[in-house]
């Protein structure tokens, strides 16, 4: 992915310091050989004017170009960053210096930059946002190669970056020139995660999951009797020999369903330490989401996603690897964003969610509404899973005062508000990667057998 830098060179040079003291002494000079009739001073003050006038006899006439570049357009967390800042000289004259700065995430962790190959530890020297030098011949362009690691998902900017030249001997310097920052997409990291429990119900006649109705399928329901439409490779002459009667091998059919991960961005709680430190609310709400569907599509299932929140933003159920890409996509815009108003309807409006579709939300349970909204899908006859994204070892706000206190009593409500949903019959669980929602999907699937009570 590259982004050009959008502006274009201008001819904005100036003279430095060093111009106007060259000047200034061969003038004072002059002036004092005239004053006092010395030739001596008209010899000293011939160099300066000579070197100056030499310097000066082919004066640049354009701006540095800049633009910045990424590599790996599918970065996931932890991989190695690889960027560049280019800068080039599109002049006919030669500059003499040219200094690069750029500022880049505190999430893409840079450990060596350097021009031509030549890098350096910026990791033990104050990190990557510093100047970084370099010359420049006419008609040349130079990379300044950043190599590093990619820390959190997310969308990072390196950038934006500046760059200027000196020129004439340093007699003259170009005006700063600036580029747009280039946003790195990096994906989440798609934690270990593997459900063997059948689902609560299956829909369409393409999946992997083996639904309750006969069909064409490899689950084996049975044997019975053979009847009429029934296929002669089903028979099972074993069974039809010793009972001297045709007996078929009844199967289960293969379907698909529909999984929505619904992500709870009412709040957020803990730091996130990036890909090896700790985990935020967000963080493990985006990665179980990632290998939540992951695991789905992979299955043949359609996947859609959720967000209960202000934005309430919504993509749309789909199957496939292109819905992956799309998924991964659009984790990578989720944050955190609270709100006065109960997002419940414009959430869950006519025609959002399927009947039969599974409901995985990952949720912190830190909002009272977070807790209603689980409620009332139950009530409304959904096959809900709650999963419980708040950090174990969450520490509390402080150690003086009531503070320890108010944490304890704020986790025995937040226990109860878990006991109540579960008496309603949400399941909740803690996401803890592969097999974390097997028994509550067993629970569900048991579930789905019995009687339906409640609106829909």
């Amino acid at each position: 992915m590259v982004v050009p830098d959008r502006q274009e060179p201008t001819a904005g040079w100036s003279p430095t310091w060093a111009l106007g003291r060259a000047v200034l002494l061969t003038g004072l000079l002059l002036i004092a050989a005239v004053l006092l009739g010395r030739v001596d001073l008209v010899v000293l003050a011939t160099p300066f004017a000579l070197g100056t006038a030499y310097a000066l006899r082919r004066r640049p006439t354009a701006a540095p170009q800049l633009e910045i570049t990424a590599g790996d357009a599918q970065l996931v967390e932890g991989g190695d960053l690889a960027g560049a800042v280019v800068v080039g000289n599109p002049d006919t004259v030669p500059y003499d210096v040219v200094v690069v700065r750029t500022r880049i995430s505190p999430w893409l962790s840079v450990r060596r930059a350097g021009f031509g190959g030549i890098g350096l530890d910026v990791s033990r020297a104050g990190g990557a946002d510093r100047p970084f030098v370099t010359a420049l011949s006419r008609g040349t362009a130079v990379d300044l190669e950043l190599t590093g690691t990619a820390l959190r998902w997310g969308r990072h900017p390196i950038g934006p970056a500046g760059a200027r030249a000196a020129a004439a001997d340093g007699l003259l310097v170009s005006r700063a020139v600036l580029t747009e920052p280039v946003r790195m997409r990096v994906y989440p990291k798609t934690e270990p995660f593997e459900a063997v429990e059948a689902m609560p119900r299956a829909a369409g006649l393409v999946g992997a999951h083996h639904s309750r109705r006969p069909g064409e399928g490899g689950e084996l329901a049975g044997v019975r009797v053979f009847g009429p439409g029934d296929r002669l490779r089903r028979i099972d002459w074993r069974v039809s020999l010793r009972t001297r009667q045709l007996h078929v091998a009844s199967t289960l059919s293969d379907r698909d369903a529909e999984v929505v991960v619904l992500l709870d961005v009412l709040a957020e709680a803990g730091r996130s330490g990036g890909v090896a430190g700790a985990a935020s609310v967000l963080d493990t709400t985006v990665r179980a989401a990632a290998a939540i569907a992951e695991h789905y599509l992979h299955r043949g299932d359609r996947v859609a996603l959720l967000e209960y929140g202000p934005a309430a933003r919504r993509l749309r159920p789909a199957t496939g690897r292109r819905q992956y890409l799309t998924v991964l996509e659009w984790l990578l815009d989720v944050h955190a964003e609270s709100s006065p108003h109960e997002p419940y309807d414009q959430v869950f409006g006519p025609q959002v969610l399927s009947a039969d579709a599974l409901v995985v939300v990952l949720t912190p349970l830190l909002d009272e509404r977070s807790a209603q909204m689980l409620a009332r899908l139950a009530r409304g006859g959904r096959f809900v899973v709650a999963v419980d994204t708040l950090p174990t070892d969450l520490a509390p706000p402080g150690d003086r005062g009531w503070a320890p206190v108010a944490y304890r009593l704020w986790r025995l409500d937040r226990d109860t508000m878990i006991t109540q949903l579960r008496e309603h019959g949400v399941p909740v669980v803690g996401w803890a990667g592969a097999g974390s929602l097997d028994q509550v999907l067993r629970d569900v699937a048991r579930l789905a057998t019995a009687p339906r009570v409640g609106g829909r």
